[in-house]
């Protein structure tokens, strides 16, 4: 796993196109577009993936998530970076994510990424990364819905699953 502050990714205009290159923590620190994936991954009981991402976090330490993902590398296509994140974080090969939908999210402050949203399901043993999930379970949309209003969820997550939940099923 490449270390956080050392991994490059592209920063992009508003209408994503690839203006430059730099570290994950500079575009934190200076609020430079990027882009991201976020793959909601199911069992084949229908159940979402949930996880409580590590202390050790850049963006939103201990919050809870219903997607697996992270930021697109420096010349990666969302689509290979949402395989390469979701069996990362799942400790899983062979996920095939389904895509579904991009936004712009901003914090209304001054940082914002491209979410390229992605659905999966996963029938088998999951092996989290100790380094990106403290905690894991799989909740059905009733108690992920509970959950949502309990616990601190990360932001762009939950932006994600209101649209995903508005989303057209196919």
């Amino acid at each position: 796993m490449t270390n956080p502050a050392e991994e490059l990714l592209d920063v992009v205009d508003a209408e994503d196109r690839v203006i430059g290159t730099t570290t994950r923590p500079v575009a934190y620190r200076d609020g430079l577009t990027h882009r991201c994936v976020f793959i909601l991954v199911r069992d084949p009981r229908g159940r979402i993936f949930t996880h409580r991402r590590s202390a050790e976090k850049l963006f939103a330490p201990g919050a809870y998530d219903c997607f697996v993902g992270g930021v697109v590398a420096s010349g990666e296509t969302y689509p290979q970076a949402a395989v390469r994140e979701a069996e990362e974080e799942l400790g899983v090969s062979g996920i095939e994510p389904r895509p579904l939908f991009k936004f712009l999210y901003s914090d209304g402050d001054r940082m914002s990424w491209f979410c390229d949203v992605y659905e999966a399901l996963w029938d088998g043993p999951v092996s989290p990364q100790v380094e990106e999930v403290d905690w894991h379970d799989w909740l059905t949309e009733d108690e992920l819905d509970r959950r949502i209003a309990e616990w601190e969820f990360v932001p762009d997550g939950l932006e994600a699953y209101r649209r995903y939940r508005e989303f057209p099923a196919s």
